[in-house]
């Protein structure tokens, strides 16, 4: 029959007592204590129980395990600090029935755990031999058990003392050790602690194997950790350390907002860095691979402005004109307020240097709101420029783009890509193609670096692309973008630019005031007119800035006067020397051969006069004046053209054959190419043919075909404002480009009357100098006539 008792208990933290095990104890718990005064005073034994959670101070009853042991106090002694030190001797397994109403310290009820034995001798027998043969071995893996204790359990033969003792001598875990107090069953009891034991032995065993492979590879860098550790200690104690380097990643790493695969990526790299040397070259490369993750911006948001008439007033703050990319702006504001979350644009703006393309990026990031992020792709020739180094390369680093988000520290900038059309490739690869992903907005949002080698999205970005020149572009990359061309500023534009900001700018830049200079809107017009002649305002700007560095001078040479600085022409030419460029200056006359050309260049619109000369000869044609392949084969066009004509112009048959003809394109210097010169050439042609001048104060430009069809052309308006600037009054434009004409402002309409044609022949009529009565084609039954010699008579046919 199982004996029943009531006795006080002490609950033990992080401890399991076993039977037959002498266990000496610290006490300060005033229950516990009580509890142990309890057991003296009335001569009785105290039950040891262990604590699930040894971390609570004030075990209550859930708080203890059921199953304990029964102990007989040896020995009790007071300490002076109040705490009792007590020697206890295990007896026998209890379990704990009921807990008693006892307020000062745990009294309960338990009954007595008798050992249970259902197997027959030899199986208890083996399993005895069993367990003092695998303990012996552990013993010897495991030098913290004294080797004196074999001799202690060679010498137990009852199989239940034997597996208490050794369970108390083995280094478990709580949970195990309550386990094995728990089981009664003695054969169960030594199996699982066999199964303990061997479980212990191989961790034993993989200790012992790291500690000899750890111990082979002492060598010199392990010696130079351990002096490094030993230096960093001793820095520490003089308090010249900051907080370890490792725990201050880590608490980053914790920190930052970053997608999953990133976190994951920089706690597989924290793990490497714990196993490296700090002196060690991998273990920078490692923390700089962290450093440059846990910096960039991957959750990081800056709130767009989505006040549409605030940033209307910010763009036209910076900028004057430039209409087009403002309202491509606001129009991305517009949608994106009404439709949320939206994928930036991604612009191109194309126009010659000096028109604000680079401001105007920097002005629309303040007008929404963003962060500005400007790189710079002039002269970029290879890929990794765009998508960073592979980390196997020693100074690796990651591409221009994530360098620039990272310099943004939002996922949401404006980012300006200087220059793209000035990019070039050689055999490191070609980053222009690296860039199809860039600004690609179905792609870019998995934008793989090959630094990070991990994904970044690139699809909140707004970004902005600037060229002097689309067609040095790659047909691809431009396609991924949405084109929109920046043309040359008008007169007026650019005295409104200079009047508005360029002139406060410098006068505040050079240390005057708004009242100590004034510089009026004609002196303006003749800086614009005579000393820059430029599709920008770039060199506005300098001579502007030289004016009012003079006039600083002549302020401080005027040795403290007050005086107000107005400056008229003749102070220019003082400050500035003489005029460097003619304005409104044509030819003097109609000349016989020169006709008045428009181009485009990457500076914006300018004048190309077309020189023709004809001798007798033996049928050479000559071109000159740097001309490209294209205006070649225009020049032979306008020829054909001619030669098919010779009859109706009144030409000899063979006239091409007995007539040397030199054609030249003025300022000879600089490369010129295009078909837009191909009406030029064919009036000049016809012109020395027919020895008819041309008007003076007309200028054309189109395409020519040797039927004399006149194709379209580009750079309409830039040409336009060159021949405005020249002083030429009618300007002849191909028929189909007549729709560009609502690009030019209308007050330079008004003093250029534009002439829209689809034949050379409408050309001959509106170029060439005719008599009073004269024309040069009628309708198609009508005469025609031509001045035919020096003489100036005329002759007449009809045409056919």
């Amino acid at each position: 029959m199982t004996a029943t008792r009531v006795l006080p208990l002490l609950p033990l933290r992080d401890m399991v007592v076993f039977p037959y095990m002498v266990v000496p104890l610290f006490v300060g718990r005033d229950k516990s204590i009580k509890a142990l005064e309890e057991a003296i005073n009335k001569r009785l034994d105290i039950i040891l129980i262990a604590q699930k959670d040894p971390k609570v101070n004030n075990p209550a009853q859930e708080d203890l395990f059921d199953v304990g042991t029964v102990g007989n106090i040896i020995q009790l002694l007071r300490l002076p600090d109040g705490t009792v030190k007590v020697l206890i001797e295990g007896i026998k397994r209890v379990k704990i029935n009921r807990y008693l109403p006892v307020q000062e310290h745990f009294l309960v009820e338990a009954s007595e755990i008798d050992d249970v034995d259902d197997e027959d001798t030899s199986q208890i027998e083996a399993l005895v031999r069993a367990v003092k043969s695998q303990f012996e071995r552990y013993v010897r893996l495991n030098k913290k058990i004294p080797p004196e204790m074999l001799m202690t359990i060679s010498g137990i033969n009852d199989p239940s003392r034997l597996g208490d003792t050794i369970a108390a001598h083995l280094m478990l875990k709580l949970e195990d050790k309550q386990k094995l107090l728990g089981i009664a069953n003695v054969s169960k009891r030594l199996e699982e602690l066999l199964a303990l034991m061997q479980a212990e032995m191989e961790i034993l065993q993989l200790e012992k194997k790291i500690k000899s492979r750890v111990k082979q590879q002492m060598e010199k860098s392990q010696k130079e950790y351990y002096l490094n550790e030993q230096m960093n200690a001793i820095q520490k104690e003089l308090g010249d350390e900051e907080q370890d380097e490792v725990t201050e990643i880590s608490n980053r790493i914790k920190a930052k907002k970053m997608p999953m695969e990133a976190r994951e990526r920089c706690e597989k790299e924290l793990k490497k860095l714990k196993m490296m040397s700090p002196m060690s070259a991998e273990s920078a490369v490692v923390r700089n691979y962290i450093d440059w993750i846990l910096s960039l911006p991957w959750e990081d948001h800056s709130a767009d402005n989505n006040d549409i008439e605030a940033a209307k007033r910010i763009l036209d703050e910076d900028h004057y004109g430039l209409v087009k990319v403002k309202d491509r702006i606001i129009d991305y504001l517009a949608v994106k307020t009404l439709a949320g979350d939206l994928r930036g644009p991604i612009l191109c703006l194309v126009g010659p240097p000096g028109v604000g393309k680079t401001s105007l990026a920097r002005s629309i990031g303040r007008a929404i709101n963003r962060k500005f992020v400007r790189i710079s792709l002039g002269g970029v020739r290879d890929e990794a420029e765009i998508r960073g180094h592979r980390r196997t390369y020693v100074g690796a680093l990651p591409g221009k783009i994530i360098q620039g988000m990272k310099k943004g520290g939002t996922v949401n900038p404006v980012f300006l890509l200087d220059e793209v059309d000035k990019m070039s490739n050689d055999f490191r690869g070609d980053p222009a193609s690296a860039l199809l992903e860039v600004l690609d907005p179905e792609q870019n949002i998995n934008f793989n670096d090959h630094y990070l080698e991990l994904d970044f999205d690139l699809s909140k970005v707004l970004f902005i692309t600037t060229a002097n020149s689309m067609y040095t572009i790659p047909l691809p990359l431009l396609d991924r973008m949405e084109v929109i061309e920046l043309s040359s500023y008008t007169e007026e534009e650019k005295l409104n630019i200079a009047r508005r900001y360029l002139v406060p700018k410098q006068i505040a830049a050079n240390g005057l005031r708004d009242d100590q200079l004034r510089i009026s809107n004609q002196t303006l017009l003749f800086i614009i007119r005579r000393f820059t002649k430029e599709a920008g305002v770039r060199n506005l700007e300098r001579e502007i800035g030289t004016v009012v560095r003079k006039s600083a001078r002549a302020l401080l040479e005027s040795k403290g006067k007050k005086i107000k600085i107005a400056p008229n022409e003749a102070l220019i030419e003082k400050f500035l020397g003489k005029p460097r460029y003619k304005y409104g200056v044509i030819e003097g006359q109609d000349q016989v051969g020169t006709t008045n050309g428009l181009a485009w260049t990457s500076v914006g619109g300018e004048m190309l006069n077309v020189e023709v000369t004809v001798t007798p000869g033996r049928g050479m044609v000559e071109v000159t004046g740097h001309l490209g392949e294209v205006m070649r084969e225009s020049a032979k066009a306008a020829i054909s053209y001619v030669r098919s004509r010779a009859g109706q112009l009144n030409l000899d048959k063979d006239f091409y054959s007995k007539t040397d003809i030199h054609i030249h394109a003025t300022e000879a210097a600089i490369p010129k190419d295009g078909p837009s010169a191909g009406v030029t050439i064919a009036t000049s042609l016809v012109s020395a043919l027919t020895k008819r001048p041309v008007k003076k104060h007309v200028a054309m430009t189109g395409e020519i075909t040797i039927r004399g069809h006149v194709l379209p052309i580009g750079g309409v308006k830039e040409k336009i404002m060159a021949a405005y600037r020249a002083g030429v009054t009618e300007v002849i434009i191909p028929e189909e480009n007549g729709k560009d004409l609502v690009d030019i402002p209308g007050d330079i309409l008004k003093t250029i009357q534009v002439h829209t044609v689809k034949e050379a022949d409408e050309v001959l009529k509106l170029a060439l100098v005719f008599e009073e009565g004269e024309a040069l084609f009628y309708g198609e039954e009508e005469e025609y006539f031509v001045v035919k010699g020096d003489k100036g008579y005329t002759s007449t046919a009809s045409k056919h």
